[in-house]
């Protein structure tokens, strides 16, 4: 950190991303991307565009809009697409918190949520998440701010109804929902519908899990015309092009190639359904997850032990130092074969 650094800025803690080591070859379970890749459609796609690098990509992201309102039924006026999901919660914390605003969330959840809080100088509240790891619904209602609910939930894979996440959008006319469902195409129940119903609700999506597009950056957001004008102002007034060329025809293709990839994420859920039967074999506890993740933990071995005896074997988790859930692991559902690898070395870590 240099001395010119603001001091507004220099207590920050940065959000820690999954561990991208280079030293080995590992099969990597560690930051939840699809082990399938992108559809042949888009490679071309990418292909194609990479020959017009020296043009400006559009800053209205009408043909990526156009293509994302047909798929979810909404229209163009009510989707907005940025540099990956991220970019989104960054200025919705921006937009519908601010400096001095107020934010709530629960203390288990994806971790950028506190470091845009902190970022934006939000007065947050962090609920505390139920003793199976689930979300009371209620305590998310009558709020006074910007509330933020991963659904299904990271990293514990937990989900609410769409039911459940109406009653905290009625209850809080006053402020905007922010649902962020990265992980609802993998057995989730998506809250797109309600945007037609509530001025307040902002649903925000990714292509990084399901679409296997983790490296290209692309996400996306539904809601009412109002909010994705907001949205917009703030893009408008920081980088109008931040999604580039080749990730815009990326996205465009990924759409209209939709059924691939929700066929993937039925192979990713049939993956996990065998890999929670293995874990829950071995004695592991498993919550039960609607994500391409699980959350488990051993009465055999500690979480830390257990995350540190994988890495030495050629196998990445994601393990947390939190004291809640230091004994759990976060695991990615990869391939079949990924699976068996990770299965039989926990066997050798056990001794079983």
């Amino acid at each position: 950190m240099s001395r010119y650094l603001i001091d507004q800025y220099q207590s920050l803690e940065v959000y820690v991303p999954g561990e991208q080591p280079r030293d080995m070859q590992y099969v990597k379970l560690n930051t939840n991307e699809s082990p399938y890749p992108p559809s042949p459609a888009v490679i071309d796609a990418v292909t194609k565009e990479a020959g017009r690098l020296q043009l400006y990509s559009d800053p209205t992201l009408m043909e990526l809009r156009e293509a994302i309102a047909g798929l979810y039924g909404v229209k163009r006026e009510n989707v907005y697409a940025s540099n990956g999901s991220d970019d989104i919660l960054n200025f919705a914390f921006m937009a519908f918190a601010g400096k001095g605003g107020r934010a709530y969330f629960p203390d288990i959840s994806y971790g950028f949520y506190k470091v845009f809080g902190d970022l934006h100088g939000v007065n947050y509240t962090t609920i505390p998440l139920e003793e199976d790891f689930s979300i009371d619904p209620e305590k998310y209602h009558n709020l006074d701010g910007l509330v933020v609910i991963a659904n299904p939930n990271a990293p514990t894979g937990v989900a609410l109804s769409v039911e459940e996440i109406e009653g905290i959008v009625k209850s809080n006319p006053n402020n905007v929902v922010l649902i962020d469902e990265a992980y609802v195409d993998f057995g989730g129940e998506s809250c797109v519908g309600l945007t037609t119903k509530y001025d307040n609700l902002l649903v925000c999506q990714t292509f990084s899990k399901s679409r296997s597009m983790a490296g290209a950056r692309l996400g996306f957001a539904i809601a009412d015309a109002g909010l994705i004008g907001d949205l917009d102002r703030i893009r408008n007034t920081t980088n109008p092009y931040n999604v580039n060329r080749m990730t815009l025809s990326a996205g465009v293709a990924a759409i209209q190639d939709n059924d691939y990839y929700m066929d993937n994420c039925r192979k990713i859920e049939a993956t996990r359904a065998e890999t929670v039967r293995r874990l829950e074999g071995l004695g592991f506890t498993v919550i039960p997850s609607k994500a391409n993740f699980i959350f488990a933990k051993s009465d055999k071995v500690d979480g830390g032990t257990l995350y540190r005896e994988l890495k030495s074997r050629g196998v990445l988790v994601r393990h947390f130092e939190s004291p809640r859930i230091k004994d759990f692991n976060r695991i990615t559902i990869g391939t079949p074969e990924q699976m068996d690898v990770l299965v039989t070395k926990i066997k050798e870590i056990l001794g079983v």
